[in-house]
């Protein structure tokens, strides 16, 4: 099995929903029908050790996935699970198609313009309407919020993406890697 640093994050538990031991998720998975799906497994750490968790039951709510886990059949028994993250091993994960990334495989590529000038490192993507590479710009001493230049995942802007060589190239519009940095002045 890998470790739980190794395991890709799925899903944080909200908290416990009603009193049958089902729980509200925050998904971290564009494939929450089919990862939370009954029989599906999950490893969970709480009070410090890891545990495998099985889906017994899921429906959604305001796209939000409740799940009920084998041996909790109780408001108090789902309160221990409050904010536990939940992660799969890499492996477990569904083939993507040409084009489409994981976030995780994304962490930790060398962010380098077409010219080859060598901008940051991916530190997290963000999502949204438009996903967001967040990048620790190579010029601040210390990773802090104000370090970070944001890059949207968009074609016209990253032009290759080479997980293996842990890589990606963009071509900047002009001004992008000034006016993205997370904590500048973008009213400039």
């Amino acid at each position: 099995m890998a470790s739980w640093d190794d395991m890709v994050l799925v899903g944080r538990i909200i908290r416990p929903h009603h009193n049958r031991g089902h729980v509200l998720i925050a998904a971290e998975t564009d494939f929450p029908e089919s990862r939370f799906a009954p029989g599906n497994k999950v490893q969970c750490r709480r009070a410090g050790r890891e545990e495998t968790l099985t889906v017994v039951e899921c429906k959604f709510h305001d796209g939000k996935p409740i799940v009920g886990f084998e041996g909790f059949d109780s408001i108090n028994a789902a309160e221990t699970l409050r904010g536990c993250e939940l992660r799969v091993a890499a492996s477990e994960l569904p083939a993507l198609d040409a084009g489409q990334f994981w976030h995780h495989d994304l962490v930790g590529c060398q962010v380098v313009t077409t010219a080859g000038v060598v901008v940051g490192d991916v530190i997290r993507v963000d999502d949204g309407a438009t996903p967001l590479l967040v990048m620790r710009d190579l010029s601040a001493g210390a990773l802090a919020k104000a370090d970070e230049t944001l890059i949207p995942l968009v074609e016209s802007i990253v032009k290759s993406v080479d997980v293996a060589a842990k890589k990606i190239v963009i071509e900047p519009l002009a001004g992008l890697l000034d006016v993205n940095k997370a904590g500048g002045n973008r009213d400039r």
